[in-house]
Parts: C-alpha cells; sequence; structure tokens
C-alpha cells in the first residue's frame, strides 16, 4: 500500500468521506473555497480591536492562531464542515462598548470572554442550553442578527469618515472628497463590483487593493519597527480574570451583562449558523435536528476559551462556511484544511498593521449589510413579532450596544405575550430575564 493510499484510508475513516458522497480533493477545495471567504477577518478584527487599545499586530496572530485552533477541532470532533473565528459583532462590542464606554481595561475583557466560553460550555453540558433557546422567539432571532448588521455597517461608516458626529442631527455625512472617505468608497466599489460577480475572495481582494490604493494616496505608513515574532506574544496569556471579579461600581454590575451578551449573542450566531450550513450540506436529520449539535457547541466554547488566552475576543461559527459547501464539502476535512490556512497566516500577520481603517471600513459595510438577510424571517405584519423586532434592530446600533437591543426586544416580547394573554408557567426564565431587564434599565436610570 503506498503512502498515499494510506492516507487517503486514515482521512476515509476520520471523516466518512465516502458515506457522505465527496472525496479528499473535493473538501481541500471547500477549505480553500471557505478560507478566502472569510480570511478578511485577519485584517479587520485587529481594526476593531485595535481600537480598543490592543496591538494590532498581535490582534492579527491571535485572530489567526484562534481561527485555525477552532476549525481544525470542529473538523476532527464534529466532523462538520464549518469554519470558526472571532465573530463580527461581538468584537465590536468589546472594543466600543465594554472597553470604551464602561472603561473596562481590556485584559479584564478577555477574561469576560474567557467565562462567557466557561458557562458556554457548561450551559451546553447541563441542557440548560435548550431552556434559553426554547424562551427566544424565532423572530428575535432574526432580529439580533439584523441589528448587529446595522451595527456593524454603521462602525464601518464611522471608521471611514464617511458618517460623522453633527451636534444638531447627531450623525451627518463627511466630506466625501476627503482622502479616507474617498479611499473607502473606493474600496466599497471594488468589493461591490466583486460580490456582484461572485468572487468568493471579494471582500479580501477588495480590501488588499483599496490598501494598495492608500499606498498610492500616501494614507498607508510602514511600520517603524522590523518584523518579529515576538510582536504576537504581545496579548497572549494577557487575560486578566481576576480583575474581571475586581470589577466595581457601574462597570461591576455590568459584568453581568457583558457576560449576557457575550454568551447570548454566540448562542444566537451559532443557532443560526449552524442551521443554514448544515441544512445546506444536508446533514440535517428528517426532523431537523443537527447530529452531533452537543459536540459542535461545546467546540465552540472551547474555542471561546482559548481565543481569549491568545487574545482575541468571542470565537464563533461562520456562516461564510456555506461558501465550503457550496463548493461540494461535507465534512470536518473542510473545516481542517481551512484551519490550516489561517495557521500558516498568523505568520505574515504582523503586516496588518500596514491596512488603514479605510481599507478594512468598506468590508464592514458589505458584512453589516449581508447579515440583514435574516430579517425576511419576521413577519413584519404580526405586531407580536414586528414590535419587540423592530426595537431590536433599532435600538442595537442606535444606543451603540447589543446588549440595550437585546434588552429592549426580550421586555417587549414578554410584555405583549403577557398583555395578549399568552403568558404561562412555562415561561417562567422568560419573564425572569424581562425582570432583570427592567431592573437594569432602572438602575441605569439612577446611576
Amino acid at each position: 500500500m503506498t503512502g498515499e493510499t494510506a492516507d487517503a484510508g486514515m482521512l476515509e475513516t476520520r471523516f466518512h468521506l465516502h458515506e457522505r458522497g465527496t472525496d479528499v480533493r473535493t473538501e481541500v477545495l471547500a477549505g480553500f473555497t471557505t478560507f478566502l471567504t472569510m480570511a478578511y477577518i485577519v485584517l479587520v478584527n485587529p481594526a476593531i480591536l485595535g481600537q480598543a487599545g490592543l496591538p494590532v499586530a498581535s490582534v492579527a496572530a491571535a485572530t489567526c492562531f484562534a481561527a485555525a485552533f477552532a476549525s481544525i477541532l470542529m473538523g476532527l470532533v464534529a466532523n462538520t464542515p464549518l469554519a470558526l473565528a472571532p465573530g463580527m459583532g461581538l468584537n465590536a462590542y468589546f472594543s466600543f462598548t465594554v472597553v470604551q464606554q464602561m472603561g473596562v481595561p481590556w485584559p479584564v475583557a478577555l477574561g469576560c470572554v474567557f467565562l462567557s466560553g466557561v458557562a458556554f460550555l457548561i450551559l451546553t453540558l447541563t441542557g440548560v442550553r435548550q431552556l434559553i433557546v426554547s424562551v427566544i422567539p424565532q423572530h428575535l432571532f432574526a432580529a439580533v442578527a439584523g441589528g448587529i448588521g446595522l451595527f456593524i455597517g454603521f462602525i464601518g461608516l464611522k471608521d471611514a469618515g464617511i458618517v460623522v458626529a453633527n451636534p444638531a442631527t447627531f450623525v451627518a455625512l463627511g466630506s466625501v472628497t476627503q482622502p479616507g472617505p474617498a479611499l473607502a468608497l473606493f474600496g466599497l466599489v471594488i468589493i461591490g463590483t466583486l460580490s456582484v460577480w461572485n468572487v468568493r475572495a471579494a471582500m479580501l481582494i477588495g480590501i488588499v487593493l483599496t490598501t494598495l490604493a492608500g499606498w498610492v494616496m500616501g494614507q498607508v505608513h510602514a511600520p517603524t519597527e522590523p518584523y518579529s515574532l515576538a510582536a504576537l506574544t504581545a496579548t497572549a496569556f494577557k487575560l486578566d480574570i481576576p480583575g474581571v471579579f475586581g470589577l466595581s461600581g457601574k462597570a461591576g454590575l455590568g459584568l453581568l451583562e457583558i457576560l449576557f451578551v457575550f454568551l447570548f449573542v454566540d448562542l444566537f450566531d451559532n443557532i443560526g449558523t449552524l442551521v443554514a450550513v448544515t441544512k445546506r450540506a444536508g446533514l440535517m436529520d428528517k426532523q431537523g435536528r443537527i447530529p452531533g449539535l452537543n459536540r459542535i457547541l461545546m467546540t465552540d466554547a472551547v474555542a471561546t476559551m482559548v481565543g481569549a488566552v491568545a487574545g482575541t475576543s468571542t470565537v464563533t461559527s461562520y456562516v461564510e462556511s456555506a461558501a465550503g459547501v457550496q463548493a461540494g464539502g461535507r465534512t470536518g476535512l473542510t473545516a481542517v484544511v481551512c484551519g490550516l490556512l489561517f495557521l500558516a497566516t498568523m505568520f505574515v500577520a504582523p503586516y496588518a498593521s500596514l491596512v488603514p481603517l479605510a481599507a478594512t471600513a468598506p468590508a464592514l459595510v458589505v458584512v453589516g449589510g449581508l447579515m440583514l438577510l435574516p430579517l425576511t424571517e419576521v413577519d413584519w405584519e404580526d405586531p407580536m413579532a414586528a414590535i419587540p423586532a423592530f426595537l431590536t434592530v433599532a435600538m442595537i446600533p442606535l444606543t451603540f450596544s447589543i446588549a440595550n437591543g437585546l434588552a429592549f426586544g426580550i421586555t417587549a416580547h414578554a410584555f405583549l405575550k403577557l398583555i395578549k394573554g399568552e403568558a404561562s408557567f412555562k415561561d417562567w426564565f422568560l419573564y425572569t430575564l424581562a425582570a432583570l431587564f427592567v431592573a437594569r434599565f432602572a438602575w441605569m436610570a439612577a446611576a
């Protein structure tokens, strides 16, 4: 038996390729496809977390490492063509709300991410996860996704200088003829054009071409320090878990809110992505159940903890995995290949600091727009669904807080259900959440 045949046999045993109607070549191609569609996170995540004071080069390396570890683990443990990386939306919450608005030091914020991963693991192992999911209606799942999409898009427009602060109207159009906004609009045109041409790596190519254009315009500056692998350790093992329990005052009470948002948004993100990807891959059973769901969610929880240790925000499943599934990926080998590519990328990650905000901002706008798709699942003609969904969607970007959007949506849903006479004892957990949110609003008003 040749080495190549032995390797193929080992892969068949591990991933059940024949059983799922695929082969090694198809899985490798699918892994490359998934990587190209989500590689933009290597540049975008450092740009967002860098605004919270984290070293950009180190965050880029941590992003690569976390994505590599999580995707490979997912492939080996759950045998699912699902790739993971630090999540969009949660990185914005980490940077703009937890660190900048609440004043939590970034090492302590990483400690919060780690603890949210521990909580996610415990909830999965004990079955409480099913209880949480059961009390949240589908229209709020969709609304959270859409609200985060608007939030991300708004951040992109702000980073680009296309939307600016205005004392009379709160926000206004920036000077789009200035170099920064003009460069961002150029990037938006490039990404948009490549996207409608169905180019898999549209966002990554757009970011690179916009960076090159920025270099020509004098908007990009070479790093003053030479390349060094030592730069990769600036965030690794810097999380401060004792500092989490040492929070006091407003930030102290906010600890529960921080953990709640990290946990719930990760949960929502995972469920939505898992349904979309596994359905497209034909991996769901006839009852609509996802095989190995607990293994998938446990992998996600472990990945979040490892990501926090490496120095990045919450790691979650990526809907871009659907691109790899479209290319034929049906097993965990797709995720493993994607993870290996992220691992290789880690060694050039420090050069992410060359990429200006004007180059990553268009990717945020496009990603935000694509995240609005779940809003089609809301029955906008039914006030029971439309009112909580609208409040969720609107309050996330307008208050710059995912937590506020969740609070308004869940509280409104509980109130309307009570008013309509549909509340029952089985909804005790829903009303417990709503009561906690009302108490949170009262405390914020008194603070």
